[in-house]
C-alpha cells in the first residue's frame, strides 16, 4: 500500500444521519470501502458507499440511494477474487440484491417470500454464504429462515440479470428469529445457525432440515440478538442477550455450557466481531454509559478471561462493528452520525 508507511491510526468520516448497518466490502480492487445504513424513524432511509481516499486520506461518499424504512443488514458479496458482479445485500422489509456500479446503484432483485399478499414481516438479519455466493439466508419475527438461491440469467445486453427464488423456508425458533449465520463447518455450504427471542442458538444442516440442534438456551430465556461464528474456527461461536452486558463463547462440541463469559462492559453490548486471522481474538462493543470497542484474546479458554487486551472509547454509544476481513488491522465501528476505523 503506498500510504502504508504514513498511514494514520483512525479514519473518521460523518454521514448525514445516524449509521446503523454497516459493512465492508471484500473486492480486492476496493480495499477501503464500506457501505452504511441510515436509522430514521420513517420509511425514506438512505443506503452510502464510502471509500478512503489515498491521496487525501479522506473519505469520500461514492454514492448515495435510497432504502425503504432503515437497513438491519448490509454486506457486500463476499467475493474476494472479484469475479461476480459487484453487488451488495440489504435486508429490511424485503432482502434485496443491489448491483453497484461507477456512479450509480440499482435495484437487481427483490426477494419477497409471501407471494400470497401483501403483508411481509420484517427481516432481521440475512447472512451471505462465502462458499457459494449464490446462497444467502434471512431471518425474520414470523419465527422462520428461509434460504434463498440466487442465480445469474441469460445476458441481456452485456448485463448478467440476477433473480433469485426460496431454496427452503423453516420454522426455525418458538419466537421471532433475530439473526442467522452460516457455518464454516462440513464444507461451508449447509450448515448454519439462529438465534431468537425464545432465547436459544439453534444449528440446522441443509440436508437434513427435518430437525435442528439446540446447542444453547439463555438460562432467563432472555432473547439471544446476535449471532457470530468464529472465523478460524468453526466450533466456536458467539453470542448475546438483549440487555445484556457480555458475550457469551460456545463450543458446539459441548452443547449448552459456555467455555467463556466476556463481561468487562459497563452497558449492554450492541456488537461483536470475531478477528478474520486469528481464531483466538474477538471485538466486541458496547451502548449508553460505555462507548467501548474492547478486543479480548481467549486462547486461555476455558480459564476465565478477566480483561480485554485493547480497548477503544468512542465519542458515542457505538451501534455496530465490523472487524475488515481482508485487512485484518482494520476494525470498524460506527456511533451517532460516524463511521470510524481503527488500525488494530
Amino acid at each position: 500500500m503506498s500510504l502504508h508507511g504514513k498511514r494514520k491510526e483512525i479514519y473518521k468520516y460523518e454521514a448525514p444521519w445516524t449509521v446503523y448497518a454497516m459493512n465492508w466490502s471484500v473486492r480486492p480492487d476496493k480495499r477501503f470501502r464500506l457501505a452504511l445504513g441510515s436509522f430514521v424513524e420513517e420509511y425514506n432511509n438512505k443506503v452510502q458507499l464510502v471509500g478512503l481516499d489515498e491521496e487525501s486520506s479522506e473519505f469520500i461518499c461514492r454514492n448515495t440511494f435510497d432504502h425503504p424504512y432503515p437497513t438491519t443488514k448490509l454486506m457486500w458479496i463476499p467475493d474476494t477474487k472479484g469475479v461476480y458482479p459487484d453487488l451488495l445485500a440489504t435486508s429490511g422489509d424485503y432482502l434485496r440484491v443491489w448491483r453497484v456500479g461507477e456512479t450509480e446503484t440499482r435495484l437487481e432483485c427483490l426477494l419477497n417470500n409471501n407471494k400470497n399478499s401483501d403483508f411481509c414481516a420484517p427481516l432481521t438479519s440475512f447472512d451471505w454464504n462465502e462458499v457459494d455466493p449464490y446462497l444467502l439466508g434471512t431471518s425474520s419475527i414470523d419465527t422462520t429462515c428461509t434460504i434463498w438461491g440466487l442465480e445469474t440469467g441469460q445476458v441481456l445486453g452485456r448485463v448478467n440479470l440476477v433473480s433469485g427464488h426460496v431454496k427452503t423456508q423453516l420454522i426455525a425458533h418458538d419466537k421471532e428469529v433475530y439473526d442467522i449465520a452460516f457455518s464454516r463447518a462440513g464444507g461451508g455450504r449447509d450448515m448454519f445457525a439462529s438465534v431468537g427471542a425464545d432465547g436459544s442458538v439453534r444449528m440446522f444442516d441443509l440436508r437434513h432440515l427435518e430437525h435442528s440442534t439446540i446447542i444453547y438456551e439463555d438460562p432467563q430465556h432472555h432473547p439471544l440478538l446476535r449471532l457470530c461464528w468464529n472465523k478460524q474456527d468453526p466450533n466456536y461461536l458467539a453470542t448475546m442477550a438483549m440487555d445484556g452486558m457480555e458475550v457469551v463463547i460456545l463450543d458446539v462440541r459441548v452443547p449448552c455450557t459456555p467455555v467463556a463469559r466476556l463481561n468487562n462492559h459497563r452497558a449492554c453490548v450492541n456488537g461483536i466481531a470475531w478477528a478474520p486471522h486469528s481464531s483466538c481474538h474477538i471485538c466486541t462493543a458496547g451502548k449508553s454509559d460505555d462507548h467501548q470497542a474492547l478486543i479480548w484474546d481467549i486462547q486461555q479458554m476455558p480459564r476465565a478471561i478477566e480483561d480485554p487486551i485493547l480497548a477503544y472509547t468512542a465519542e458515542g454509544e457505538i451501534n455496530n462493528v465490523q472487524w475488515a476481513s481482508t485487512q485484518p488491522d482494520w476494525i470498524a465501528i460506527c456511533y451517532n452520525n460516524c463511521l470510524e476505523i481503527l488500525r488494530v
